[in-house]
């Protein structure tokens, strides 16, 4: 089997991770904030996430299930006032896209949403001129479309929003893990993140980024092990927003993960040239390619000729055991603006560990489709 779909989740493992989360599994538990246990390694989990996004204080990070629980707790914690407006993009997840609905269904924000170029890049021009225009409240925007690949200049984005006095709130599922992600370098106030993907960390775990300038209300209300006689969730980061009891190991092999990542750097160059050979073969077969310029993940959309998404998808994974994605990919709107709606594209999306023969046996099998 060849599997072409990390930008869902990654896969392979390194195998450090499976082993992490067998062994909690099989310890005595030690949940944090519920014994006095000790943590064996010089970093944890959430000091290891800090020290790849570049920011000083670990407690600044919520633990969450997913990027989706993130992007929720970022949005439906926030403290909004009846009548703020939002902007987001159409490149945005319906991680995004469904809790601004939610709320302004709900009579509590209104939101716009700016097209994004046919690449699916935010054009830093129009989104000042958005921004001018309807005078959001709070900005969110995804680092990398997990359609086109394309890597938007978050610095440069929030940087015009906070000449605005918006809260920036930005989607890293597609980025944190292959390229850089420095929220307190580039003034942004919240970054929600999986682990699952690029992080190369076991499903289940994710969460947010929270600046101290931002106080979130909990989204879930419970347990955290200390300050039980407080009748409401206790005001100490990142307790106030983790009820309950964590995802230990999960994260225990994300901690495994992000330890092997930072012994085992990511050759990002090797990966895009592989990039870059399918789309050139691609384009030679007369596929309908969405090119990016510029910097961009290892994601790659196309459509082929008189072939909808969904048929190319099953013939790859029934007749070559190659496993990719088609359709909208969670991200509907974005197709609107690089003309795939509304059947979408295939997409695949390579790891560092995809090999060069891979790619040629995935070339060769949209060869053979192609010729029939």
């Amino acid at each position: 089997m060849i599997y072409l779909n990390n930008g869902a989740t990654s896969w392979p493992k390194p195998q450090c991770v499976s082993e992490a989360v067998k062994k909690s599994l099989d310890d005595l538990p030690s949940s944090a904030h519920r014994s006095g246990f000790e943590e064996e390694e010089e970093y944890n989990c959430k000091e290891l996430l800090a020290k790849l996004l570049n920011i000083e204080d670990s407690n600044n990070i919520v633990y969450g299930s997913n990027a989706t629980y993130g992007l929720n707790l970022a949005i439906q914690g926030f403290d909004f006032n009846k009548g703020d407006k939002v902007l987001t993009t159409a490149a945005e997840h319906n991680s995004v896209l469904r809790p601004l609905y939610y709320l302004q269904k709900k009579k509590i924000i209104e939101y716009e949403i700016m097209d994004v170029n046919e690449e699916g890049r935010i054009d830093p021009k129009l989104w000042e001129e958005k921004i001018i225009k309807i005078k959001p409240r709070m900005v969110v925007f995804t680092h990398a479309s997990n359609v086109t690949g394309a890597v938007n200049d978050a610095e440069k984005l929030a940087s015009i929003a906070k000449k605005y006095d918006c809260t920036v709130l930005m989607d890293a599922s597609q980025s944190l893990g292959i390229i850089d992600v420095f929220p307190e370098k580039w003034n942004i106030d919240m970054i929600a993140f999986t682990g699952h993907k690029y992080l190369l960390g076991p499903q289940g775990t994710g969460g947010l980024y929270v600046s101290p300038r931002i106080k979130l209300n909990p989204l879930l209300q419970g347990g955290t092990g200390i300050f039980s006689d407080e009748e409401s969730m206790p005001e100490e980061m990142p307790l106030r927003l983790e009820a309950g009891t964590p995802n230990d190991a999960s994260f225990k092999g994300l901690e495994a993960a992000l330890r092997w990542s930072f012994q085992n750097p990511i050759d990002k160059k090797s990966i895009d040239e592989l990039g870059k050979k399918i789309k050139r073969e691609l384009k030679n077969l007369n596929a309908m390619v969405i090119d990016v310029d510029g910097e961009c993940t290892p994601v790659i959309s196309f459509v082929l000729p008189n072939y909808s998404p969904n048929e190319v998808g099953e013939i790859l994974q029934m007749s070559y055991d190659i496993i990719c994605r088609s359709g909208l990919h969670c991200a509907p709107l974005i197709h609107k603006c690089i003309n795939t709606y509304p059947k979408g594209t295939i997409r695949i999306s390579l790891s560092r560990f995809t090999t060069e023969e891979e790619v040629n046996y995935f070339i060769k099998a949209i060869k053979d489709i192609v010729n029939g």
